[in-house]
């Protein structure tokens, strides 16, 4: 797998991505961006700004040689609204072109709304709702379910552009923000679901959210924030000195200025489209566009179990026996009829394949080390009560104890239901481990059998007999006190 690039001119920043490869479960190997401007002032000039160029060009030449000694093969450049529509435009795209070597993708509104779906789907499991994808000059709208795209529509409702339409007056940048969304084709299509915001500034009024609920997992992607209650917070960020917002170290200060417009767009988002909550992707067009590059077969796999696997290549002492273990939970759950949902099976299956990442660190340390990494992992399609249940079957699996006391600050996030479920395979992780020592080849010769002396008996072949013991047993019996079952362990 050879590293791919996707170089973003954008209206207020110029970024560059390089991922390891072309895959379902992009891993970023670099990331940078320089907030060159290139939109701002466009709406009054329908010119892009010399400083600008100068710096967007600028980045692209030290963007260029990064992304050669990196050794990327292939590399995408885009660009979108204000490239696209500046009467120097054309000028700036030839000298870019010059820059970089290679020819620029000039995508259009309906390119740029389609690029963002695609960055969702990559990003979430079916996801079902609109999509807004808000840049410096522009926001992207466009319906997406788990069946295919609606059409997607472009407004001139970025940062920077609204900034200068309304000529910094935050009353009439929201009167200019209700006319656009209220009279869009998705005005009232986001009832009962949800809406996915993509965008810089987006991202930092969320930073800023979580900042301010004390939230216990500083993730971005897959935040969600409920519409229900959200105004108070947004008219605080337009009506307020953004210096002086409570938790405002968290959001740079290069992006603090554009705060209040991105407030405004999405309150016109919840008064028109009217969804039923925020949901933050850390996902948009460069990653749909490299989407859009995948085979059909490829592009309907499950990204958090791709991304789960390659932590299992990377981090376990066996990929095998971890991919077993999925086998062995479903007939562990299915002969003690322990029920789950098609949800509640996708975790079960992701948490065996990260069950034993942490095998490397320190044995005091293990759970909490697997923990982080599993919380604030890149991976994708995963919201976070999901991240919190992965997580702490991992912490659990390693620290034993269920006592409240040793429940990390994550167990918020999860309800009684899941954390019951993540005890449980918790539990059945830990003898498993101690019976096969993480190594494949065993598991499929255990079996559960019904006892007629009441319960349920594991069953191994007679040369395996020795592998019982105290330990195994001691932990045998902890699993079933959760599971709320006579066990017993034979040779048979």
């Amino acid at each position: 797998m050879r590293p791919v690039g996707v170089i973003d001119i954008g209206s207020n920043s110029v970024r560059l991505v390089i991922y390891e490869g072309l895959a379902r479960s992009l891993t970023v190997l670099f990331n940078e961006k320089v907030l060159s401007g290139l939109g701002k002032g466009l709406a009054q000039t329908n010119r892009l700004d010399g400083q600008a160029v100068e710096s967007a060009l600028a980045a692209l030449r030290r963007f260029a040689l990064i992304a050669s000694q990196a050794g990327v093969e292939q590399l995408y450049p885009i660009a979108t609204a204000a490239a696209r529509e500046a009467q120097n435009g054309a000028e700036f795209i030839a000298a870019a072109e010059a820059v970089l070597g290679r020819q620029i993708i000039i995508l259009s509104g309906a390119d740029e709304a389609r690029g963002a779906a695609n960055g969702v789907l990559a990003g979430f499991y079916r996801p079902d709702g609109i999509v807004g994808d808000l840049g410096g000059g522009s926001l992207e709208l466009i319906d997406v379910t788990p069946d295919g795209l609606g059409e997607g529509i472009t407004t001139p409702l970025g940062g920077l552009r609204l900034r200068d339409l309304s000529g910094g007056d935050l009353n009439k940048a929201q009167s200019i923000a209700d006319s656009h969304v209220s009279a869009s084709a998705l005005a009232g299509k986001g009832e009962g679901r949800a809406f996915f915001a993509v965008g810089g500034t987006w991202r930092n009024l969320a930073k800023l959210h979580m900042e301010q609920q004390n939230y216990p997992l500083h993730v971005m992607h897959a935040y969600e924030l409920p519409a229900a209650g959200l105004d108070g917070f947004l008219d605080a960020v337009i009506k307020s000195d953004p210096e002086k917002l409570p938790g405002i170290a968290a959001v740079s200060k290069s992006r603090r200025a554009l705060l209040a417009y991105g407030a405004v767009a999405l309150r016109s988002v919840l008064r028109f489209v009217k969804p039923q909550k925020i949901v933050m992707s850390a996902l948009g067009v460069r990653e749909g566009f490299l989407y859009d590059q995948l085979p059909q077969d490829e592009q309907a796999k499950d990204p958090l179990l791709e991304s789960s696997w390659e932590l299992a290549m990377l981090r376990s002492r066996s990929p095998d026996h971890a991919r077993e273990l999925i086998d062995w939970s479903r007939r562990s759950f299915e002969a003690l009829g322990i029920d789950e949902t098609p949800e509640e099976e996708r975790l079960r299956v992701a948490a065996c394949l990260l069950a034993d990442i942490g095998w490397r660190a320190h044995p005091d340390y293990r759970g909490k080390q697997a923990l982080s990494i599993i919380a604030h992992a890149a991976m994708p399609a995963v919201d976070h009560r999901g991240r919190a249940f992965l997580g702490l079957t991992n912490f659990y699996r390693h620290e034993g104890s269920l006592e409240q006391q040793h429940i990390p600050e994550l167990e918020r996030l999860v309800d009684e239901r899941l954390l019951k479920r993540a005890q449980i395979l918790a539990s059945l992780f830990r003898v498993t481990y101690l019976l096969t020592a993480s190594m494949p080849g065993i598991l499929d010769q255990f079996k559960w059998a019904q006892d007629p002396r009441g319960g349920f008996t594991l069953a191994m072949p007679a040369h395996l007999a020795d592998l019982i013991g105290e330990r195994p047993e001691g932990r045998l019996q902890q699993f079933a006190r959760i599971v709320d079952k006579t066990l017993r362990m034979e040779a048979r």
